[in-house]
């Protein structure tokens, strides 16, 4: 931004910053840099004080003396070095990203920093700027990867030049520093990497390049609000993996370097769209970064102390602004399946993106219920559409509308047999005895019931079906559900429950 100072150095010392992030469960920042910090002497030998004082911040700098008092003094590109430092120090991993070329906030289609020969994006300086930042922070072990550039946009973008300048920075990178990161950003505000289905990038290095794209809710304007969910679910998955997700298909990591939501709650847009996303991320087990940490902004948009809604720090960068939003994330902090992750045999879990916690059961005799995937219950999907839990005979059954969901030995008839349906295909359908469709749902106690289909009709805009959405997807990950199905008392009692209740 405008200061070319990490953000909320005013409220808190860096390294209890640092501090909080691994507090919070998170391993890795996405740290931006604008070009010009690395490459104008003159702008990047300011002070820290100065910079503030040029755009009249003082009680800012009051806060930076008090916190901070060894960076207040510092150069801006020194104190940009001692941020990274503190991080590294904390055992953050940090991965560099060249935002924008001019200091401010970032982007839009006709700001001068969009694409290759824009005002400010001087592709020979950008060389530089990417040759010197590799160059400063290669013995850095923390630094594990560059982003070459954020969010290339506006009407210079054309194939052409994205593959001969992305090529030519990754080469410059790899060259300056082999032990980082490669991070390749797409077109169209990072959305569009559809091209490399049929034009393949062309680098004398291999086993270190990452593509990142970039998604929210406010990307498909007011879609998710304004349309049926279920359809806005299923036409924005099906862009994201058709010009995006695809590189997992072809042996390339994708990083997910931009996704977010005001963490309010009450904006219906993002709540529907983080709600489907969200269930992507745990099927395609993709790296991520989430925006953002920042609580407030030292200035933004001429606003002093500018409130960040989807910031994981409140205003004041010391409270969490939603405990509750972080539980339900730290779903995907651990991978389900890998690479190289096989703690276990590949199976099933059942994972519920509203709420961010997986199927899971405590015994025989109780419900099914929500809880946190780490105690998911182990499935498998057969072709016939019957889960199952792994190693037993038990399946999955509706019992009655409005009812708990069931375990059962008799998993031949129709109430065992679940559908994917709907646009989202998050929507687990079975049907009961008398052919009543329902789909699995759940109740005020996190209790696993089934219910109508909700918010299948595309005229329907107002409904939420965010109730319903389960995923079924793949995990090699280890879970706390070793409790053996051979112990005699609980079997023989769900046995008379279930085969002799008439009569007991």
């Amino acid at each position: 931004m405008d200061v070319m100072l990490a953000e909320g150095l005013n409220h808190q010392p860096v390294d209890a910053i640092s501090k909080s992030i691994i507090n919070m469960g998170f391993n890795c920042v996405r740290l931006t840099w604008p070009l010009f910090l690395f490459t104008n002497e003159s702008l990047g030998s300011i002070t820290v004080r100065q910079s503030f004082k040029n755009l009249g911040l003082f009680s800012s700098i009051v806060g930076l003396q008090s916190n901070n008092p060894s960076i207040v003094d510092l150069s801006v590109l020194d104190a940009y070095k001692a941020v990274v430092a503190s991080l590294a120090k904390n055992n953050v991993m940090i991965i560099l990203d060249n935002h924008i070329s001019k200091p401010g906030w970032c982007c839009s289609r006709f700001d001068g920093n969009g694409f290759f020969g824009d005002q400010y994006f001087d592709p020979d300086l950008w060389i530089q700027g990417l040759t010197k930042v590799a160059t400063t922070f290669k013995g850095t072990t923390n630094v594990v990867g560059m982003s070459l550039r954020n969010e290339l946009r506006g009407p210079l973008q054309n194939l052409d030049d994205w593959y001969r300048y992305m090529q030519k920075g990754a080469e410059t990178v790899h060259a300056a520093n082999s032990d980082v990161l490669v991070i390749l950003s797409g077109l169209s505000f990072d959305k569009d990497l559809s091209f490399l289905h049929q034009r393949p990038l062309n680098l004398t290095f291999s086993g270190k390049l990452v593509f990142e794209i970039h998604r929210y809710g406010f990307t498909d304007g007011d879609t998710w609000s304004n349309d049926n969910a279920n359809q806005a679910c299923g036409e924005v998955l099906n862009e994201v993996v058709s010009k995006g997700a695809f590189v997992l298909e072809q042996g390339y990591p994708l990083f997910v370097s931009e996704f977010g939501a005001d963490q309010r709650g009450t904006n219906v847009n993002d709540n529907r769209y983080f709600n489907c996303f969200l269930g992507l991320a745990a099927e395609l087990d993709f790296d991520w970064a989430l925006w953002t940490l920042v609580g407030s902004y030292y200035l933004r948009d001429g606003i002093v102390g500018l409130n960040e809604y989807y910031g994981v720090l409140d205003w004041n960068w010391f409270d969490i602004r939603n405990s509750s939003f972080l539980q339900r994330i730290s779903v995907i902090r651990t991978p389900f399946q890998g690479p190289g992750y096989t703690e276990t045999r590949s199976h099933k879990v059942i994972f519920h993106p509203m709420t961010g916690l997986c199927v899971q059961r405590t015994s025989l005799l109780q419900p099914l219920e929500l809880g946190p995937c780490s105690d998911a219950e182990a499935w498998s999907y057969a072709p016939t559409k019957t889960l199952t839990i792994l190693g037993t005979y038990f399946c999955l059954q509706a019992d009655k509308l409005g009812q708990q969901a069931k375990l059962s030995m008799i998993c031949s008839d129709y109430s065992s047999k679940w559908d994917t349906i709907s646009d989202s295909k998050m929507h687990l359908s079975s049907k009961l005895q008398d052919a009543t469709s329902v789909c699995l749902d759940v109740d005020p106690n996190n209790v696993i019931v089934t219910q109508t289909c909700k918010c299948l009709s595309t005229n329907d805009t107002t409904c939420d079906p965010g109730r319903q959405w389960f995923k079924i997807i793949d995990s090699t990950r280890a879970t706390k559900t070793t409790k053996s199905f051979l112990q005699i008392k609980p079997i023989i009692h769900f046995l008379a429950r279930n085969f002799f209740g008439s009569y007991i």
